[in-house]
């Protein structure tokens, strides 16, 4: 495994890091405890989770699991930078979401119960919240720091004006400020690269993709979806008409390469500069040695090329629709 500095920090974490959000819904706790193990086998340090992962309103269902997988012990929680999120909905009551410093400071307890952990290493917000300013928020993450609750904090899904405002208000605090953003990227998904890349660039933030397969799309799908009579669900066969005729060259690149699509779309993600480690979210434990199998694949410049050509990117804004 390779790692790298999280951002402008220290903290050094895998190129690739563990989401969880199957844990629970769609993977037991018994496969889930299994799936951290192995990360830990291939060197994998860096997981992510969130409080509202589970999907059942308050009861942070995933958070749990990887808290009893901690409390197993042998140095679990240790070899582990833990990254999770607040911001949505924890119970059908006023003050259960958002970014206001009540809610910071309930929702980091309450993860950090069900984590079975007094510390969280990277705290990130799951989304911008326009109704509460940044002073109140850097406020009640300094108390956090300051009480070793938190260590470092991370965006997620913000633009890149939302970026630079929460950094400089930051700065004129004397605070770290944002260290990572979590954005959606992929080979189909690239519209970060006009101005949230560039603002990760400018303040030192560590990018870290979700959705690296594109929901799916990017996984070698159009194979099994033709032979299967179109079968699939409404999402899925929306999607792939949509973008057929980028994914039908994509998969004969990948099969020319003789690589599977989703180790190829992950490759190219960690040939971006700016990314950190894209996130990736086995159900299974062969799904996450799949994954991993992604670390070995050298793209050239010819392959990076082409798939430009099939997945063309953006410049940098303005230049990109200016001059």
């Amino acid at each position: 495994m390779e790692y790298t500095q999280l951002g402008r920090t220290g903290l050094k974490v895998s190129r690739l890091c563990l989401g969880t959000m199957n844990f629970g819904p769609k993977t037991t706790d018994e496969d889930s405890f299994a799936i951290m193990d192995r990360a830990h086998e291939h060197g994998i340090n860096f997981f992510d989770t969130a409080n509202v992962y589970g999907w059942k309103m308050g009861e942070g269902i995933t958070e749990k699991i990887v808290g009893n997988w901690f409390a197993q012990g042998g140095g679990r929680r240790e070899k582990t930078v833990l990254a999770t999120k607040l911001y949505g909905k924890m119970a059908d009551w006023p003050n259960f979401n958002g970014l206001s410093a009540l809610n910071i400071r309930r929702a980091c307890d309450e993860s950090l119960t069900r984590m079975k952990t007094d510390y969280i290493d990277l705290y990130q917000f799951h989304h911008i919240d326009r109704n509460a300013p940044w002073d109140e928020i850097w406020q009640a993450c300094e108390t956090l720091v300051q009480q070793g609750k938190v260590l470092y904090i991370g965006s997620s899904n913000f633009p890149g004006w939302g970026i630079a405002h929460a950094n400089e208000v930051a700065k004129s605090r004397h605070f770290l400020g944002l260290v990572s953003e979590q954005s959606l990227y992929n080979l189909n998904g690239r519209t970060i690269e006009l101005e949230v890349i560039p603002a990760c660039e400018k303040y030192g933030l560590g990018l870290i993709p979700w959705s690296p397969l594109g929901g799916g799309l990017l996984a070698g799908v159009l194979e099994g979806f033709d032979k299967e009579g179109r079968r699939g669900s409404d999402p899925m066969k929306e999607g792939i008409e949509e973008h057929r005729a980028k994914l039908e060259p994509w998969e004969a690149l990948c099969k020319e390469l003789g690589q599977r699509p989703s180790d190829v779309a992950l490759a190219w993600l960690l040939t971006r500069k700016a990314v950190t480690a894209p996130i990736v979210g086995p159900r299974t434990v062969q799904q996450l040695d799949e994954a991993v199998a992604a670390m070995d694949i050298v793209l050239t410049e010819e392959t990076l090329d082409r798939l430009d050509d099939i997945f063309p990117g953006f410049k940098t804004a303005p230049e990109h629709y200016a001059w």
